[in-house]
């Protein structure tokens, strides 16, 4: 056997083991999720709720190593960082921050991630998608009536 042949059938006996390895794909009951307006759930469910609750839907990909890895990855990063799924648990103040952070990342084109959007087109905002993220969002922050802006700051550094 030639070594190129024998490099070939090293790197496919690796990719046959390495699905072998067990990935959590969990999707825990939501306790407290977001009670968002119709048209904001909408939006929500098309580009956020895949990676920032525990309504994902895992894709095929998610399920074929080493591609399984990064999804999982993304996803738990994903909840931790927002989970829609568990909103209610916030306090007023907390909510009102991430309702920002979320309208600040979707305005400066930081989410839903670039990458993310390559296999999900259809998560990609539209001028009216980001309308309504924007007027939740401020008007969500008017209800807290703190200004919030340095924690935001804070956050990103």
């Amino acid at each position: 056997m030639t070594r190129g042949r024998k490099l070939l059938v090293g790197a496919a006996v690796a990719l046959i083991a390495i699905q072998l390895i067990p990935i959590p794909r969990t999707n825990p009951p939501a306790t407290a999720p977001l009670a968002a307006p119709p048209e904001l759930q909408a939006v929500l469910d098309r580009a956020c709720m895949n990676c920032h609750s525990h309504a994902t839907k895992w894709p095929w990909y998610a399920y074929v190593a080493p591609a399984s890895w990064l999804v999982v990855y993304d996803t738990l990063e994903g909840r931790e960082h927002l989970n829609l799924s568990t909103w209610g648990e916030r306090s007023a103040k907390k909510q009102a921050e991430n309702a920002r952070e979320m309208w600040e990342e979707v305005e400066d084109g930081e989410m839903p991630l670039p990458p993310y959007l390559l296999l999900h087109p259809e998560a990609k905002l539209s001028d009216a998608d980001k309308a309504v993220l924007r007027a939740w969002s401020q008007s969500f922050g008017a209800s807290s009536g703190d200004g919030g802006g340095e924690e935001h700051e804070a956050h990103h550094d």
